[in-house]
């Protein structure tokens, strides 16, 4: 039975789409205007391992990922380079896609709506509000009034108190929050000079911060969804004044499940560019790191859990899945006859064991191990000979249907000698059945200047490419 914690309830909970078929989820994306950093990319890895899961488990499953494109720091960082919004936001969204597609992000089946593409229908979800009873407008702004909505903390905990609406304006029109600061928030924002501004029955503006989520959720997944996910920086204030307006607006409950990953550390310190540790998907691709390794390492904690990303980690990382690959070398060129009946339990018992942790609130460690599990146990029957190609076949089959999950590229695509090297080969084991050793340690230094490492097994000799 999958089970996935849900914030909203603070406890593990056994999870199934409402209709018993098609999951609806709905997560926090970029605002686009600056390059993603490795913290924000763990938010967006979750998003992916929870559409794969969701996936495997057997489910259809309708995402929908906003990206942000105006909001007050694009347009600050827009005035003070003197360039329009889109020429300020356009880049970092093509960034951000790149840097998915580079962490083998699968996005085939997501929706991303832009910010800027759902003004109209975050202006009638506005209105609603405020024919409900629910906001207010003030010299062009519109405000969600708190004190209206009697469920306002659930999520959080923060309660808002009871009739006591904040009128200080300066500060409703900021797109920022202490921790514990409850306010009423801005749902429409005046246009200031020099902004840019759409057309509204309350003159021309642009969207708060919230209304956005609600408005993309409510117009493409529908009144109620299944799961929403963001980082736990997200949960107050934003999530809890999703909920609010969402709630509000239609009497409904917004979402079921929501789901928030924890902070990312860097060296065990909170990531920071005064301190040398603030890192982007560009910065560690220049300083050597592969994709598949920044994505392992980014997955070396639960998703509730604070990671500490460092670089002795990026380095094991790509350690581990170096073995993972030769080992899958190793067992494509098995030719033994003889099977090893423990292998077989050892499958078996790492499918359980990867199915168990995906099932227990997403642990992806817990399902990472069991590819390790299955290699130690399969190597210890190599270095036997007793892996047939039948049982090969079969632990290579495991580990692809593993990655559909983990999205490591476990498993390298095959690689064919051409005819010389086999050649080589062959004629170097007729010397060593002949004891031409110097003949066959011939061939061996010959091959290796080409790059091709032979070693020599009770299964019979394997080859590999060379560091």
């Amino acid at each position: 039975m999958f089970q996935l914690y849900n914030s909203l309830t603070r406890r593990k909970e056994p999870f199934a789409p409402a209709d018993g078929e098609t999951v609806t989820m709905y997560t926090c994306g970029p605002t686009v205007y600056d390059y993603a950093h490795v913290g924000n990319m763990r938010s967006f890895l979750l998003y992916d391992l929870l559409h794969r899961v969701l996936k495997h488990e057997g489910w259809k499953v309708a995402h929908v990922w906003n990206v942000t494109d105006v909001d007050d720091k694009i347009i600050g960082a827009a005035l003070e380079r003197g360039v329009s919004v889109q020429e300020q936001a356009a880049p970092f969204e093509q960034a951000f896609f790149e840097d998915l597609a580079t962490l083998n992000i699968d996005v085939s089946e997501v929706q991303f709506p832009r910010a800027t593409e759902c003004i109209p229908d975050m202006v009638r979800l506005v209105e609603r509000l405020i024919e409900r009873g629910h906001a207010y407008e003030k010299d062009g702004s519109v405000y969600f009034d708190i004190s209206s909505f009697k469920g306002y903390g659930k999520l959080s905990g923060v309660e808002a108190q009871s009739g006591a609406r904040r009128r200080e304006f300066g500060r409703l029109d900021q797109d920022t929050y202490d921790k514990d600061d409850v306010q009423d928030f801005a749902l429409w924002k005046a246009r200031k000079e020099g902004e840019p501004g759409w057309e509204s029955p309350w003159g021309l503006g642009r969207p708060g911060w919230h209304i956005e989520c609600s408005a993309m959720t409510l117009k493409l997944l529908g009144e109620t969804i299944d799961l929403h996910a963001g980082g736990v920086d997200l949960l107050f204030p934003h999530h809890e004044n999703e909920i609010a307006q969402s709630e509000a607006a239609t009497g409904k409950p917004f979402v079921r499940f929501w789901v928030h990953g924890e902070h990312l550390l860097v060296e065990g310190q909170k990531m920071s560019k005064s301190l040398g540790n603030f890192y982007t998907i560009r910065d560690l691709l220049e300083q050597g790191y592969s994709p598949p390794a920044i994505r392992l390492a980014l997955m070396g904690a639960h998703y509730r859990r604070q990671l500490n990303f460092t670089q002795e980690g990026l380095r094991r990382a790509e350690q581990t899945l170096r073995g993972v690959r030769d080992f899958v070398h190793r067992v494509r060129q098995t030719t033994s006859k003889v099977p090893d009946e423990r292998l077989a339990e050892a499958v078996a018992e790492a499918r359980e064991k990867f199915e168990a942790a995906l099932d227990d609130d997403l642990n992806i460690p817990g399902a990472t191990a069991q590819v390790f599990e299955l290699q130690k146990a399969a190597d210890i029957a190599l270095a036997q000979g007793r892996v047939t190609r039948a049982q090969a076949e079969e632990v290579e089959g495991t580990l692809e249907e593993f990655d559909r999950v983990l999205g490591l590229q476990l498993v390298p695509a095959v690689e064919i000698l051409d005819e010389d090297v086999e050649r080589l080969i062959e004629e170097r084991q007729a010397a060593r059945a002949e004891r031409d050793f110097a003949r066959a340690d011939a061939i061996r230094d010959e091959l290796a200047a080409q790059g091709i490492v032979l070693e020599d097994t009770p299964a019979g000799v394997r080859w590999r490419r060379g560091e």
